[in-house]
């Protein structure tokens, strides 16, 4: 008598959002604490920058500061963005830097925790970068150069 046995592995060895390059369907709380934002909110093409961020964390602080600094070259592109954290430290840190004034910037909190998953984040700031059909151009966990960041949508 012989038996055999199959076994699957599964974790996929493909992050989802390699296998589904473009813009996800993503659900976020907004700073108004009644708006959800998703990807139909987006406008159509028009580049798009997803923005994974902890509002404590110092590298997101930096990140922020420098697109901030840098936002007349990224007027073009629409920023979302997502953290995982509590509504309140996410009001506090759209308050701190103004995000309000900026039409191309919009916050939310993955309160489904969708995002990390699909990126398969490790480290945060996370950056999503997509052209304005949707398609994504790039990925960078970390603090990424500001003039890096600017070439990817040239």
């Amino acid at each position: 008598m012989s038996a055999a046995s199959f076994a699957q592995n599964g974790y996929d060895t493909m992050p989802p959002y390699r296998r589904f390059p473009t813009v996800p369907a993503f659900r976020l709380l907004e700073t108004d604490s009644t708006t959800i934002i998703t990807k139909d909110i987006l406008k159509k093409n028009k580049p798009v920058l997803i923005v994974l961020f902890n509002p404590e964390c110092d590298h997101c602080k930096h990140e922020t500061e420098e697109i901030l600094k840098h936002i007349d070259e990224l007027n073009k592109v629409q920023i979302v963005m997502a953290t995982m954290a509590q509504y309140a430290p996410m009001k506090e840190f759209y308050v701190k830097y103004k995000l309000a004034d900026f039409d191309n910037i919009r916050v939310g909190q993955d309160f489904q925790y969708m995002l990390p998953s699909f990126y398969r984040v490790h480290s945060l700031p996370y950056l999503a970068m997509y052209d304005q059909k949707g398609k994504l151009l790039s990925t960078f966990e970390g603090t990424m150069k500001i003039e890096d960041l600017i070439n990817v949508f040239k």
